[in-house]
């Protein structure tokens, strides 16, 4: 579709402008990187540019179905294109691991195929966090915010991206709105950075897990990840900015707007993710000091709320090597990334609103066994939810456990055994980091073969845009006119 080619070389070279936050790193961390950046750019620019113009007597208004080429498009060749610092940089890294780290960035996965962390170039570390920003909530409102002023509609991208199952239109304009969720995320980094600094990070390390933080993402600085610092109040703020993020976006401007806590106290996501959070990092602290993991409750409490936090909210940053710990433990952390966070945040996974969806409507039907003839609809937060939400939400999770099945028997192929084949693919499809195998950092998935690689690539990729936007596109009807 060359009206779709057109927006997306358009959106390919108005991304250079991402460029510009390693470059300036590189010139004051002073590691001479900025010319391979600006090549990087140049590069990313000059095929946008020549993309656009090949395609631009096909620009028109873009209709709802091309929103899902766009997305998918997008996010497999912005993915190239920020793969090419790293090629640049790191001439042993094969193109597959510099994919993989780039996709893995862009989708806000955070799990890594490099090691030496600590040793790498600090514009490149850094390039690699802003990748884990840019990808949150950042790159959905940027693209909410320009192409309405190119004059293709931007409501699309939205519908691509998200899907609707749950409709909260805050100002009439999608660009009014795109930009005010872009400044709620942009002052909830500034005050994460700060935040961060004042607990005992550098200014350096204080801007990386900033942005790893707001957008759910698992890139560290360090192979150790945050265990590297080992503080208390490193940890326990880096916790509070997961909470935030994992949070409808949303909620923050309406709050902000207000100056009231009453529109988290509207949503009907935000008590249950606390409750099963709160309930979880009790448990699992209680089933460290049992199994004598930490030699005391408060040990274990302080690494359970973090580590837990953090996988819940499909970050991924991690304190500890949770794979030692009781085996329940570490497989309960992964099915918390499946449901607990929001819609309207950066995380992955089901997501609150359909795990409450379907909660009710298995409550629905087991009350009709018993009064066939009742009237029972189901209510999420006081609200009918329509028929057709509810049936859309049955087939999104009979399509994640399908897909996560195949990816994973696909894994099993490859030879690797059936805990490491699960796990790392409902990781991959939730977008959090998870690792793999002895030594290498806490979420290194270093020891994968490039088949392998390339598989955790799709999951990420299916997860990001929550699977239909993608599969949608393996329907011949969707490309008949």
């Amino acid at each position: 579709m060359p009206a779709v080619a057109y927006v997306l070389g358009l959106s390919l070279a108005a991304s250079t402008l991402a460029y510009l936050l390693p470059i300036g790193c590189s010139l004051v961390m002073g590691d001479g990187l900025w010319p391979k950046f600006l090549l990087a750019a140049a590069c990313a620019a000059a095929a946008g540019l020549i993309l656009a113009g090949l395609t631009r007597r096909f620009r028109r208004e873009l209709k709802p179905r091309d929103g899902f080429l766009l997305v998918t498009l997008g996010w497999l060749v912005l993915s190239g294109a920020a793969a090419v610092p790293l090629l640049l940089v790191l001439p042993d890294l094969s193109f597959t691991g510099a994919y993989f780290e780039a996709m893995s960035g862009l989708t806000t996965t955070g799990s890594t195929v490099l090691t030496g962390l600590d040793a790498l170039p600090p514009s490149l570390n850094f390039w690699r966090h802003a990748l884990e920003w840019l990808g949150g909530l950042g790159i959905i409102v940027m693209g909410l915010a320009v192409l309405p002023l190119l004059g293709v509609g931007g409501m699309q991208l939205y519908k691509g991206q998200a899907g609707a199952v749950k409709e909260e239109r805050l100002t009439p304009r999608v660009t009014e709105t795109a930009r005010s969720l872009w400044l709620v995320y942009a002052l909830l980094t500034a005050a994460g950075i700060i935040a961060l600094r004042l607990a005992g990070m550098s200014w350096f390390d204080s801007v990386c897990h900033a942005f790893s933080a707001v957008g759910l993402g698992g890139f560290s600085t360090h192979d150790r990840s945050v265990g590297y610092f080992n503080s208390p109040v490193i940890e326990l703020t880096l916790s509070v900015l997961l909470l935030i993020a994992a949070l409808n976006f949303a909620r923050h401007l309406l709050a902000l707007r207000r100056l009231s806590l009453e529109p988290y106290k509207a949503d009907p996501e935000c008590r249950p993710m606390f409750l099963i959070l709160g309930l979880s990092v009790v448990g699992i602290a209680a089933l460290l000091t049992a199994h004598g993991v930490y030699p005391e409750f408060l040990t274990a409490l302080r690494h359970s709320i973090f580590n837990v936090i953090s996988q819940a909210t499909t970050s991924g940053l991690a304190t500890e090597d949770t794979g030692q710990w009781p085996v329940f433990a570490p497989y309960w952390m992964l099915f918390l990334s499946c449901i607990v966070c929001s819609t309207g945040s950066p995380g992955g996974g089901i997501k609150m609103f359909r795990t409450l969806v379907l909660a009710r409507q298995t409550g629905r039907e087991l009350k009709l066994l018993i009064h066939p003839a009742a009237m029972a609809p189901v209510r999420i937060g006081g609200r009918a939810v329509p028929e057709t939400v509810a049936q859309a939400v049955l087939a999104f999770i009979f399509l994640y456990f399908m897909t996560a099945s195949a990816l994973t028997f696909a894994m099993l192929l490859t030879g690797l055994d059936f805990d490491s084949s699960f796990t790392v693919v409902v990781a991959s499809i939730n977008n959090t980091a998870r690792g793999f195998g002895p030594p290498g950092g806490i979420h290194n998935l270093h020891g994968l073969t490039a088949v392998q690689d390339w598989i955790c690539i799709a999951a990420m990729l299916l997860g990001r845009l929550e699977i239909f936007s993608v599969i949608v596109l393996l329907k011949p009807a969707y490309w008949r006119k």
